[in-house]
């Protein structure tokens, strides 16, 4: 599996987070790779350590080589738009190298492991590149189809894949699965309206906006409208209706991912709670979740998992 002194690519020297890039392995050895990954995961998302402790040792790694992986495609996309099509683009041809069992970037040569183990499809890996690709030259939905589209490629991968490392890939889970992450990824956007539309992005479908009275030019304005305010309130409403749809998947999913699967349907519906309790108004603050609140999420979590592990004694097994 590893060749140590192996040439990197170009793509491996892009990375635009200089704290990745100075602690990247200079050779493709599997420790070493493994090592990176840990490393990238706990350093970046706050949420990566509560996560892998709902779930067993074995299958950290993977969730830590998974996680670099979309962190580093995220980082590539963060490059001037032209660089990072490119980028992005090379690093989709080391995808295709990956899954025939030839890695050529450490990353790659860790995720290649998790690929082996649990027979990974190279296709919500594929969809997950394909959508940061995408948000180089679209930034504005005409409809709520379209952005659905947007949210197969660019959230509903993570949970296929995390399905896919407790082996769990029966069709209706992983439409389960899709109705979670779709409605994190709309509450994200409802989140964020403000922040995207400084950056030049606006995800709300422009449908809605007309529908509502709501100008892009208000989504400027450093405090919400009654439009905007109406337009948020249906758009809150229908990133809760995927959780609400999604919801059974917390007692269908292989025992090992049911604590980590209600940890972040109730962290999306708490921030739908969050914008809620703002008024909507995510122009002039950007809604989060309190402290406490996070510590209730993980706190009831816990509890899940111990009466998961409770129930793992008595049945011998995770599935």
């Amino acid at each position: 599996m590893s060749a140590v002194n192996a040439e990197l690519p170009q793509v491996a020297r892009r990375d635009p987070a200089a704290w990745q890039l100075s602690q990247l392995p200079v050779t493709l050895d599997l420790p070493l790779a493994e090592k990176f990954c840990r490393q990238v995961a706990a350093a970046h998302y706050e949420n990566f350590t509560v996560a892998t402790r709902l779930v067993p040792p074995s299958l950290r790694q993977d969730l830590a080589n998974v996680y670099t992986f979309a962190r580093w495609s995220d980082d590539l996309a963060d490059e001037s738009e032209g660089d990072a099509t490119a980028a992005l683009s090379a690093w989709r041809v080391g995808l295709d190298a990956c899954f025939e069992g030839l890695p050529s970037h450490p990353v790659y040569v860790a995720l290649s492991e998790t690929v082996r183990r649990h027979d990974l499809s190279i296709d919500p890996f594929a969809d997950l590149i394909d959508a940061f690709i995408q948000d180089q030259t679209v930034v504005r939905y005409e409809s709520r189809e379209q952005l659905l589209e947007y949210c197969r490629r660019s959230a509903n991968p993570v949970g296929r894949i995390v399905l896919g490392l407790a082996d769990c890939k029966a069709a209706e889970k992983m439409s389960l699965s899709d109705s979670i992450c779709t409605g994190l990824q709309l509450v994200n956007f409802w989140q964020d309206v403000r922040r995207d539309y400084l950056a030049g992005r606006i995800y709300i479908p422009a449908e809605d906006l007309r529908q509502h009275g709501v100008s892009e030019g208000m989504l400027e304005s450093p405090t919400a409208s009654p439009e905007f305010i109406s337009l948020l309130t249906d758009e809150v409403a229908w990133a809760e209706q995927y959780f609400d749809d999604g919801q059974s998947l917390v007692e269908a999913a292989p025992l090992v991912l049911r604590p980590a699967i209600q940890l972040f349907l109730e962290g999306g519906r708490g921030v739908a709670q969050a914008i809620r309790q703002s008024g909507f108004d995510t122009l002039t603050n950007r809604p989060v979740l309190q402290k406490r609140a996070k510590l209730n999420l993980a706190f009831k979590a816990a509890l899940h998992m111990m009466a998961i592990r409770v129930q793992y004694v008595f049945k011998g097994t995770w599935s």
